[in-house]
């Protein structure tokens, strides 16, 4: 190999480092347009209108990009129950929580452990080897979890049933990607998200129309916070995704994964006020350190 090929090795390196860095950034304000848009709606009333909106886009997008679509009622039914578990149950866990009073920063910080337990359940589930340096990062990052969530319910900071609703949430994008890894994994990204996005939808509506009144404040924080969640997250990061799968970049995602507590904390900060006291910052960087540890290993095996 002649000198000239590096240069270009190093930019295709940084490119994608760059990328899955703004991936992770943008994944981590997820949990801020929840909080800025909660206040003037329900949690599942605000879901199934944004996921509504999210699949009308991707079908356009779709079709533009002449994306292939699922066939077969059995690949649409693991689609939809992937959508379900992975939009259904975990963002409806993470807004409810934070409507319950639980902070973005917590939410976020809870849900962020899902990378370990994953790689916890994949032995017993996909065959796969669980090293000991994954079960250390398990260990590390529900103590640190567990010490975060102590101090702020000790301190007023959201309720119990807020923290087993962020739990919930993190039950839903766990089984949810053990799911897709296994049933979903040739799904295209454009086209399997309008499915998976209409069955959250659909799920989300059903239990709003039981449960919430289905009322919509539309002032600007909340055309504002929707906007965000739809066109920079469902869209935006998506196509994101999408560009790194596709250069086989994804990897350097989940190295990353770890940041995104930390990201919705600092964000949070300014915009909510929340902050972290001493033993909760030591908290969230024992959660940070487990979690890297078995993404950072992880990263390692892959070629």
């Amino acid at each position: 190999m002649t000198g000239g090929g590096v240069p270009g090795a190093a930019r295709h390196g940084l490119l994608g480092f760059g990328a899955a860095a703004t991936f992770v950034l943008l994944w981590s304000t997820g949990f801020i347009g929840a909080k800025l848009g909660l206040p003037h709606a329900e949690p599942l009333t605000f879901l199934a209108l944004r996921f509504v909106i999210a699949a009308a886009l991707l079908a356009l997008l779709a079709l533009a990009t002449g994306a292939p679509w699922p066939r077969g009622w059995r690949n649409l039914a693991h689609l939809c129950v992937a959508g379900l578990l992975l939009h259904g149950v975990y963002l409806g866990g993470v807004f409810a929580s934070i409507d319950q009073g639980v902070e973005a920063g917590v939410s976020a910080l809870i849900v962020g452990i899902q990378p370990v337990l994953v790689a916890a359940l994949a032995g017993a589930v996909l065959g796969e080897r669980v090293s000991p340096r994954q079960w250390l990062g398990l260990v590390l990052a529900l103590l640190g979890v567990g010490l975060v969530v102590w101090r702020k319910l000790g301190a007023g900071l959201g309720t119990v049933e807020g923290v087993a609703l962020s739990l919930l949430a993190l039950c839903g994008i766990t089984v949810a990607t053990l799911y897709q890894k296994r049933f979903c994994a040739e799904m295209d990204l454009r086209s399997g998200s309008v499915i998976q996005y209409l069955a959250a939808a659909a799920g989300c509506g059903l239990f709003a129309a039981v449960f919430e009144q289905g009322q919509i404040a539309w002032t600007g924080d909340f055309v504002l916070a929707m906007a965000w969640l739809v066109l920079v997250l469902s869209l935006g990061a998506v196509s994101l995704l999408y560009w790194l799968i596709q250069r086989g970049q994804a990897s350097r995602v989940s190295s990353l994964f770890f940041l995104a507590p930390p990201f919705t904390a600092l964000i949070a900060w300014p915009l909510f006020g929340e902050t972290f006291g001493p033993l909760a910052l030591l908290g969230m960087a024992l959660t940070m350190l487990g979690v890297a540890l078995v993404n950072l290993g992880e990263t390692q095996k892959r070629p």
